[in-house]
């Protein structure tokens, strides 16, 4: 007697979504069904939700607030700005004319390195680049779709009123749906929540318990109000914290090294010096 033919993997996921969901919550159901039978790996999984998920946020949900935008001035000269663009090291700009409602267009980092090359005549308003302009109300799918066939990476929010009610990107959109974006500061979540850095300096994970923070620098910050690290730096300055930007706490210096709109991930921290 021969074994019965086994169906092929794209049969079962096949047969498995034939099963026409209901409603959104079905098919989460559905493709969490089909994790569960070895059809898709976490990470597939993850992702297709973060899809769902997005097509029913709006660029409000996930936007940076337009007072933690880092704004330029077009009335400043490259020198007054420019230790702004590198504390912040993004890479596009919103350049602002009379006040932060007036954005002008968008200035890219990289354009500034022809005013160091010595070009002549340097006119940071030739350099804009235009800027987009989207409702808080956008659906972050629609804003996606629209990022893709305009190639821009920067979107102004705009409020009903006509004012400037912060800035997205097409990093933020994307995270929502692969989770975090890693860059050159991020380290391995497997490897200690403090490393240390060239200078005495420390990397920190902002989501180190305060527990073990203190055993590692000898310092006694309580745990009451805080459970983590991130939380100490975000309450005491009473608010989410921009990138770069520096405070010192009970004799330590902390810097932000990585953040956005909703929470901090990664900082420096440095020793006071003997």
């Amino acid at each position: 007697m021969t074994d019965p033919v086994r169906p092929t993997l794209l049969e079962r996921l096949s047969a498995l979504i034939l099963r026409e969901p209901a409603d959104r919550a079905s098919l989460v159901q559905l493709l969490r069904s089909a994790y569960q039978r070895n059809l898709l790996d976490a990470d597939a999984l993850s992702i297709v939700e973060g899809a769902l998920t997005v097509s029913e946020m709006q660029v409000r949900d996930i936007m940076i607030p337009r007072a933690q935008m880092d704004v330029i001035d077009i009335n400043e000269p490259v020198d007054q700005f420019m230790p702004q663009v590198i504390s912040s090291a993004h890479s596009r700009f919103p350049v602002i004319g009379q006040n932060r409602d007036d954005v002008i267009g968008v200035l890219l980092a990289k354009d500034l390195l022809r005013h160091y090359a010595g070009e002549e005549q340097f006119n940071v308003r030739e350099m804009l680049r235009p800027a987009i302009f989207v409702p808080e109300s956008k659906r972050l799918n629609v804003l996606l779709r629209e990022f893709r066939a305009s190639r821009n990476h920067m979107a102004i929010v705009a409020d009903e009123y006509g004012g400037i009610a912060g800035l997205v990107t097409i990093e933020d959109v994307l995270e929502q749906i692969v989770g975090d974006i890693e860059d050159e500061y991020d380290f391995d979540e497997a490897s200690d929540n403090i490393l240390p850095e060239p200078g005495g300096r420390f990397r920190v994970k902002a989501l180190t318990q305060i527990a073990d923070f203190n055993a590692a620098f000898a310092t006694e910050f309580s745990d009451e109000e805080h459970d983590t690290v991130g939380g100490l730096v975000i309450g005491h300055l009473g608010r989410l914290p921009k990138r770069g930007e520096t405070l010192a706490i009970a004799g330590l210096k902390f810097q932000v090294l990585r953040t956005d709109s909703r929470r901090v991930y990664t900082l420096i921290v440095e020793k006071p010096k003997a």
